[in-house]
């Protein structure tokens, strides 16, 4: 069974940066990884996704020009460096392993899920 962790949250000044990162442990497969958020009130979004390789990534549309997902080779280790972050991008983000494309995160559902982590940002 795969388990998935988050790391990296909190509160953080609009404008300011914070870098989530993310573990995959239980398995010899190297998976697609990615991330969701969902604020209060709010439909879940998807935010990014990178490829088991590292080669192809896939951002959402508020992701676009502000975070930058990696990892690092076929490790199930990744990490969401987000820049410039208004209020807006307060949310609960969550870490999925799923698959090995990054058209594996089209849909919301499915693959091995973190627990989530806050994020705040601060006005």
């Amino acid at each position: 069974q795969v388990q998935v962790i988050e790391s990296g949250g909190g509160l953080v000044q609009s404008g300011g940066p914070l870098r989530l990162s993310c573990t995959a442990s239980g398995s010899t497969q190297s998976y697609a990884m990615g991330w969701f958020r969902q604020a209060p009130g709010k439909e879940r979004e998807f935010v990014a996704a990178i490829n088991w390789r590292g080669h192809s990534t896939y951002y959402g549309d508020s992701a676009k020009g502000r975070f930058t997902i990696s990892r690092d080779g076929t490790k199930n280790t990744m990490n969401l460096q987000m820049n410039s972050l208004p209020p807006e991008d307060t949310a609960r983000y969550s870490c999925v392993a799923r698959g090995k494309r990054t058209t594996d995160f089209v849909r919301s559902g499915g693959g091995s899920w973190g627990q989530g982590i806050q994020v705040t940002v601060s006005s």
